[in-house]
């Protein structure tokens, strides 16, 4: 017999499916709060808004509720778990009290102590009662066992009328139609969708695609070649239809080249897939079939692959009950890449395309990697174990009827989240919520490249994995459109941001976050009678901390701005470079946006000179920056020179610098009346990996 809890949630879910699916003909009622969409923001934001005493509706595009957090992504992104607070951690709190029942775990022995590792830590924590690693059916149950709880109304499956579906009048949404003919009015609005559709049919400027590193002064954004690492094809494939043949064409989905340079912007989105809850265990699995009109040819790409050394294919994160979370990894893989670029603005059917390719894509990717005969015996072997879980997304075939929007029209705002914000270069005034994870880009497209020998190769283009340095706030003007635009919409997650921004903030706990704090701007902007624009921060700061939401973490912070710095310093982005350097920015500390480093190869040709000119005569204290690490170089050579003196010290950057774990003192030196000083830094003769970041000159006392 189940117990109390599990019965409680499975009776939850039930009560919650017969809410308001079916309703009347057309005005279906004013509401303090609409929420448009399905996803775990949707549901965060209109909790947020009942418990604050709103009427508040879900209107879902959706037939299930909470996005991609229900339809397999349970291996949960969450950075830094302390910093997910309010609404989103009591989701992975009830998860956890779900599990602590023996009668939840029907395929497999209740683990023991913290028994399922997690992404970033344990998925199991009893110490914070909270579970990062669920079934999406669970993770559905826990949804609509808060829509049921606070008795919210939810409309599904109901998609926008985008052409004609929003009134407004001046900058103010009246209602919303959807296409079945349902007419919701409301006082505010929240487009919690992954698309963006409100946002754009209300008018609301908006981008897709990747911005310019120059556009906002970043280093991530952009066509990414060089740094495309992770992924990536291990050895030369060919990329024509029939080996070495131009003439035959290419290999589908490959471009013949990239247009344009490293850093400069365009109009591709990182790609899409379908997160698969498989198992292994032959009580409850589905095997893979050979999908209908399967052909070869769209898997060379993969069968040259593994001739070229690739031998891992995806991931198997483990998930309760003997399932998985299984996701993109590797250089073919999961992800349909290319296969999305006209799903942002694309219309409902356009979409329904584009997710039955990419599960066709996916299915035709198991079924290879499990029964062609040029894949070897050992890695079929080894797929052959897998097959979908039965008890899964019974109603569509057990694959997730949600795709892997992993980045589709984000706002473009007064307030535009940037890499700087999250690397704290730029101010964030008013923090609503917070995230943490690494600044992530799936690939982009597959193009045509020479390799080493001279060959025309297929490489991927577009992933990006580096970390913030540390968790980081996310900006109130993030969720909110230009008041001219319309005055009473917020979007907690098609937020106004850059795509590499956007690549750490688009994580399920950090949504559920910024939903909360969406809603609860909303009605704090009611109850004062303003536009959420012209809403007292300190109003809304107040109540998101009385609500659980963290709004800052004490870190020692990842890099420092040079003009927070004293004297006069020079960031290597402003020094003369002999020899050929690479940039980085993953350990810290570091002045600005990165550091240098030899790469520990070719040394003796590399030095970076800064040079000083108007500096006043008299005496100062030289510093160079670096990060310490435990592969760098002991012996680093430092000179520096002026029209009236010469010091040279050698550095272990190894140990960590003495000055505020930035800056090292070179030493006293004089200065000329030319008011020049030369600082070089030189890896000749070192004996790990050298690090240069910046140079400082400090009036001495």
């Amino acid at each position: 017999m189940r117990n109390k809890l599990t019965a409680t949630l499975t009776a939850l879910f039930v009560a919650a499916t017969l809410l308001p699916s079916v309703s009347r003909a057309s005005d279906e009622g004013s509401y303090d709060v609409v929420v448009y969409g399905g996803t775990c923001a949707a549901v965060t934001s209109a909790v947020q808004a009942k418990k604050m005493g709103k009427t508040v509706v879900i209107v879902s595009p959706d037939k299930h509720l909470g996005g991609l957090s229900s339809g397999g992504l349970g291996a949960t992104d969450s950075g830094n778990r302390a910093v997910v607070g309010g609404l989103s951690r009591e989701f992975y709190h009830r998860l956890w009290q779900y599990y602590q029942n023996e009668d939840a775990w029907t395929f497999q022995p209740m683990p023991k102590e913290n028994g399922i590792p997690g992404q970033g830590g344990r998925g199991i924590d009893n110490d914070s009662k909270t579970m990062w690693v669920f079934e999406p059916s669970v993770a559905e149950k826990t949804f609509e066992g808060f829509v049921s709880e606070f008795k919210i109304p939810v409309y599904r499956p109901e998609r926008l009328d985008r052409e004609k579906g929003v009134v407004k009048e001046g900058a103010t949404i009246r209602s919303i139609t959807t296409l079945s003919g349902k007419t919701f009015t409301g006082k505010t609005f929240i487009d919690a969708t992954y698309e963006g559709d409100l946002i754009a049919a209300a008018g609301v400027s908006y981008r897709t695609g990747r911005e310019a590193n120059a556009e906002y002064g970043e280093t991530l954004d952009g066509i990414q070649v060089g740094r495309a690492i992770y992924h990536q094809f291990e050895g030369f494939v060919d990329p024509y239809v029939k080996k070495g043949d131009p003439s035959s064409g290419l290999l589908p989905m490959v471009h013949e080249k990239i247009n344009g340079n490293d850093g400069e912007g365009d109009d591709f989105i990182q790609s899409y897939n379908i997160r698969m809850c498989l198992t292994n265990d032959p009580k409850n699995m589905v095997p893979f079939e050979k999908p209908e009109n399967y052909n070869e040819l769209d898997y060379e790409i993969l069968l040259r692959s593994i001739e070229a050394g690739q031998n891992v294919f995806m991931t198997f994160s483990p998930m309760p009950n003997y399932k998985t979370d299984t996701n993109n990894n590797k250089a073919v893989s999961t992800d349909y890449i290319g296969g999305n670029y006209d799903y942002p603005d694309g219309t409902y059917e356009q979409r329904e395309e584009i997710y039955e390719k990419h599960r066709v894509w996916q299915q035709g990717l198991m079924w290879t990697l499990q029964h062609n005969p040029r894949v070897p015996e050992k890695i079929r072997a080894e797929h052959l174990k897998w097959g979908l879980a039965k008890d899964e997304f019974v109603d569509n075939g057990n694959w997730s009827p949600q795709l892997y929007v992993r980045e589709a029209r984000r706002m473009k705002s007064d307030f535009v989240v940037s890499e700087r914000h999250l690397r704290y270069l730029e101010e964030t005034p008013r923090p609503i919520g917070m995230g943490s994870y690494n600044m992530d880009s799936h690939n982009i497209q597959r193009y045509v490249a020479i390799d080493d020998q001279g060959r025309k190769t297929v490489r991927n283009e577009g992933d990006v994995q580096v970390n913030p340095g540390a968790p980081y706030p996310i900006d109130y003007g993030a969720i909110l459109p230009k008041k001219s635009e319309c005055d009473n919409l917020l979007s907690p997650v098609c937020v106004s941001c850059t795509h590499i921004a956007f690549g750490s903030i688009r994580m399920e706990p950090v949504f559920m976050i910024l939903g909360q704090s969406a809603a609860t701007a909303a009605c704090l902007a009611q109850d004062a009678g303003v536009a959420p624009q012209d809403l007292d921060y300190a109003v809304l700061e107040k109540q998101l901390r009385a609500d659980g939401q963290v709004l800052e973490y004490e870190v020692a912070r990842p890099s420092v701005p040079s003009s927070k710095l004293q004297g006069v310093v020079i960031d290597n982005s402003a020094a003369k470079l002999t020899g050929a350097w690479a940039e980085n920015n993953v350990t810290s500390k570091f002045v600005n946006d990165n550091y240098l480093h030899d790469d520990n190869a070719d040394k003796d040709g590399k030095s970076v000179l800064f040079q000083f000119v108007d500096l006043k005569p008299g005496a100062y204290d030289c510093r160079v920056s670096y990060s310490a690490h435990s592969n760098r170089a002991t012996n680093v050579p430092v000179v520096v020179e002026t029209s009236l003196a010469r010091v040279e010290k050698t550095i272990n950057q190894k140990e960590r610098p003495p000055i505020d774990g930035l800056f090292v003192s070179i030493g006293r030196i004089n200065v000329g009346e030319d008011g020049k000083a030369d600082v070089v830094v030189s890896a000749k003769g070192t004996n790990g990996h050298v690090i240069v970041d910046a140079a400082q000159m400090i009036p001495a006392k």
